[in-house]
């Protein structure tokens, strides 16, 4: 691997995880504190388990941002892009809407929408590199489940 290939995976890697980490340290407060006092349901996960399944989840679409940026033509790979960043802005701002602005109702409307886009991720990587495509999907999965449970949180705290 070139020097410039190795650099551009670093900045790849970098952009999700350092969103996610941004976005963790501004709802960390509130975890320990409003969250904590919440009614949960029985399938709540603990929480140790959210920082490295997310992280997990930021390296993936990392990897993924990198095999579309080094792929396809000019215009699909621009959209491509523009769709993964408009993912990410969504993701960042479901938390915000959850943990600290203490809002399930607004994050519950607003997951509907990250997922939708991370459908249409996925729908728009697979044009391109069906092995980007498919390192999405755990992520999709994983959203899934967030939506059920911030479904269910809303509802047994309303």
């Amino acid at each position: 691997m070139k020097f410039k290939d190795f650099t551009e995976l670093i900045i790849c890697l970098v952009i999700p995880l350092s969103i996610g980490s941004i976005s963790g340290f501004a709802t960390s407060s509130a975890i320990t504190n409003w969250y904590a006092g919440l009614i949960k349901p029985s399938f709540n996960p603990p929480n140790y388990l959210f920082a490295p399944v997310w992280t997990a989840l930021y390296f993936l679409m990392g990897v993924s941002l990198y095999i579309i940026s080094r792929s396809g033509s000019d215009e699909l790979r621009s959209k491509a892009i523009l769709v993964f960043f408009i993912q990410l802005f969504l993701n960042f701002w479901w938390s915000i809407f959850f943990f600290s602005f203490e809002r399930p109702d607004v994050a519950l409307a607003e997951i509907v929408l990250l997922w939708l886009s991370i459908v249409y991720m996925i729908y728009t990587f697979r044009k391109i590199n069906s092995v980007a495509a498919y390192l999405q999907i755990p992520y999709l999965l994983w959203v899934s489940f967030a939506a059920v449970l911030n479904q269910s949180i809303w509802w047994l705290n309303r």
